[in-house]
């Protein structure tokens, strides 16, 4: 009977409305959800009979069924935290987390170092990243980020590059005097020399005019710092020449010796080998050592030995890098965020916690760094907040209570009419 089945369609209304409502009342529980993308529910009509068969037309439906729960992943506000740990993508991707569970995926980049120095979730998930080599650069190997360097070696001074104009007007007469230094140079110039423990020494460079377009240098270092070396009294360890063309321009740069002979357990014979640019014999065209018309001046000293340090901060950059800053003021990269992609997030499979799980609807995922392939960008200080609009959703919960109560308006006429056809009997 038409009046029967009415009955049976408005239960499948009131069901639908009411799982309607759960969705609804789940995006807005989850207003304040770091990472936390709404749903929505799709609904489908559902046929129960067709008067005309397979010709179509006077078909009769049979109410409404939730076909699906739908994510909706839009992109959510950024907002800034003071946690240099936090981190929020703008664009498309996931974190790759790994837990008891196996790998998931997740959009709440709350994240903070453990006890061990591992960078974990909220919950104690691991977040997965590409490793650095012991130079700082990003390998291809996926694993925990960790900080495991808490001190960074000291490295010897190797390579020492200098820029300066030395003056043409100098007089030529001067004759350097290594007990006298000073008094007995055209001009002078400081740099630090780390020997292989790590310690600094201040190291003299001299220069002297020893004709028209060549100079001749001296790398003095203090006495009691060399080996076989007097207090007070300043010793040679590096010497060269450099001649300039008649555009004051370095023509070329010799090197006559350049060892480094520290005392107190440092390594013996270190060669510091000295730059003064990119003279014309070399082919080089770049910034070089000049003789002009004008007072002797250092523009810029360059040397790439450093003491030991200790780990002073950590800083995530938009490519993800996790980098290190150690007390000696050397900056290293730890390692790099990993973001996963998928062809359709929508398919994801929900697992609480802010977490997802690939499935056969979503494809697998393509691992890889920010900013590659279409993932999206990641911002440090930052967290996502939740895409729930709560104006919306008390929108979507009136309609939601509207067709509730317009369903169950249906069970009650169709109600009426039964007991109407059963008071026939009496009537």
């Amino acid at each position: 009977m038409g009046i029967l089945s009415s009955m049976y369609t408005g239960i499948t209304g009131l069901q639908g409305q009411g799982e309607a409502l759960a969705i609804y009342g789940d995006n807005i529980a989850n207003a304040n959800t770091t990472g936390f993308k709404t749903s929505r529910p799709e609904f489908q009509d559902v046929i129960a009979k067709s008067l005309k068969g397979a010709l179509g037309g006077n078909q009769i439906g049979r109410g409404t069924r939730l076909a699906g729960v739908t994510p909706v992943f839009s992109q959510g506000s950024i907002v800034q935290t003071e946690n240099p740990t936090d981190l929020a993508i703008t664009g498309d991707g996931f974190f790759v987390l790994n837990g008891i569970d196996g790998q998931s995926y997740t959009r709440n980049g709350s994240f903070h170092f453990d006890k061990e120095g591992k960078l974990i979730n909220t919950d104690g998930y691991k977040v997965l990243g590409f490793k650095a080599d012991d130079n700082g650069k990003i390998t291809s190997k996926m694993s925990d980020i960790s900080v495991d360097r808490t001190v960074v070696d000291a490295k010897r001074t190797s390579d020492v590059k200098m820029f300066m104009n030395l003056d043409l007007r100098a007089d030529k007469a001067l004759e350097f005097d290594p007990n006298r230094p000073d008094q007995t140079c055209h001009y002078s110039t400081g740099v630090n020399v780390y020997d292989s423990a790590g310690a600094a020494h201040v190291v003299t460079m001299y220069f002297n005019k020893a004709e028209d377009g060549i100079w001749t240098w001296r790398a003095m270092a203090k006495g009691e710092e060399i080996v076989g070396g007097k207090p007070g009294v300043l010793t040679e360890q590096a010497k060269g020449t450099l001649v300039f063309d008649t555009d004051g321009k370095l023509k070329e740069q010799k090197v006559d010796k350049s060892s480094f002979q520290f005392n107190k357990g440092a390594l013996p014979d270190q060669a510091v080998k000295f730059n003064f640019g990119d003279d014309k014999k070399s082919g080089g065209s770049g910034l070089a050592v000049t003789q002009y018309g004008t007072g002797s001046e250092t523009y810029k000293s360059l040397q790439d030995g450093y003491t030991a340090g200790t780990l002073a901060g950590l800083t995530f950059n938009d490519d993800g890098n996790l980098t290190a800053m150690y007390t000696n003021g050397q900056n290293v990269n730890l390692a790099q965020i990993a973001m996963a992609k998928f062809e359709n997030s929508e398919g994801l499979f929900k697992m609480g916690q802010n977490r997802y799980r690939e499935s056969r609807l979503s494809g697998d995922p393509t691992i890889g760094a920010p900013q590659s392939g279409g993932r999206g960008r990641l911002s440090s200080k930052t967290v996502e907040l939740s895409t729930t609009d709560i104006a919306n959703e008390f929108i979507n919960l009136m309609t939601s209570q509207r067709n509730f109560q317009a369903n169950g308006k249906v069970i009650s006429t169709a109600d009426e009419m039964m007991q109407q056809v059963l008071n026939l009997k009496h009537s």
